[in-house]
């Protein structure tokens, strides 16, 4: 199970796909209320404060994944 920073930065990469996928890929299976207490304790440590896991979303993350979907977009709309 990870612990303190690793803890943050991967729940935080598994943010988007809800927090049963962050807790299972950080080593927590099913156990979503442990994770829960590890990870608002981990954000505690570091001087961060959350409610819930789409907290640790930050907007850099949005604009990266908005940027990826106007890279696939067609360039006009007749042409795909």
């Amino acid at each position: 199970m990870l612990q303190g920073i690793e803890l943050i930065n991967c729940a935080k990469a598994n943010a988007r796909q809800g927090i049963i996928t962050a807790a299972q890929q950080s080593g927590y299976g099913q156990n979503i209320d442990l994770f829960k207490e590890k990870l608002i304790k981990a954000c505690e440590e570091i001087g961060v404060n959350i409610d819930e896991l789409e907290d640790l979303i930050t907007d850099q993350q949005i604009a990266k994944e908005k940027r990826k979907i106007m890279d696939i977009s067609p360039e006009t709309a007749t042409k795909l």
